[in-house]
């Protein structure tokens, strides 16, 4: 028998609540697919967007900063165009960090957005499976005593190996997902200190600039 009918005759072994594993399964793998695709795709452009941005801030180049960030669709950009256009208007530090702030709100639920699916479906799929196990014993203890008392041992274990595979199955797929669960946790953790320091980075910036420009008009 090779690994493909293994396979085959273990799913089958599983019966019914098997199913309901296996489309939690899919759900699970679908939403980790993508939010590694999502949380790449963000760390990548936060990265290229900002080695273009902070040298322009470091000039004093707040205009082309603008332009740049209105036409990036990066975290990083929406963080930095909130502080730019707060810096229309007189205010002090606070105020920058605090409309920087309020750029922040809006990105991290997205940078988080569906990754807590995967922790609830690792528990959903271990409960799913528990449950296919008891409904399997309990059918195979009523069958058991209909039989022969000389079969009963071996239809027992029969029906016990059965049961035991639901379990089996929901525990090779909780304990991954678990481990996945962690690492685009890690990721997003990762992106959110990213976008702290970067928001740091530019209010040191613009502090300092503006310090220079307010020591030169009063000279």
């Amino acid at each position: 028998m090779n690994a493909f009918e293994t396979a085959v005759k273990f799913f089958q072994d599983c019966g019914l609540f098997i199913y309901p594993s296996v489309l939690i399964m899919a759900l699970g793998v679908a939403i980790a697919v993508e939010r590694f695709i999502y949380l790449s795709r963000a760390r990548s452009d936060n990265s290229k967007v900002w080695s273009k941005v902070l040298p322009l801030l470091q000039k004093g180049q707040f205009k082309e900063v603008m332009m740049l960030t209105s036409n990036s669709d990066a975290a990083v950009s929406k963080i930095v165009h909130h502080g730019l256009e707060r810096m229309q208007s007189p205010g002090r530090r606070e105020d920058f960090d605090a409309a920087m702030e309020e750029g922040m709100m809006e990105i991290v639920p997205r940078l988080e957005k569906r990754t807590h699916y995967i922790a609830t479906f690792a528990n959903v799929i271990t409960l799913v499976g528990l449950l296919g196990t008891i409904i399997g014993l309990i059918k195979g203890f009523t069958a058991v005593a209909q039989v022969n008392p000389a079969e009963k041992s071996e239809m027992l274990s029969a029906s016990i190996s059965i049961a035991m595979n639901n379990t089996a199955f929901a525990l090779m797929v909780a304990i991954p997902f678990l481990l996945i669960h962690a690492f685009l946790q890690s990721k997003t953790s990762e992106i959110i200190d990213g976008l702290e320091a970067a928001k740091m980075s530019f209010l040191n910036v613009v502090t300092r600039i503006r310090a220079e420009q307010q020591q030169a008009s009063g000279r």
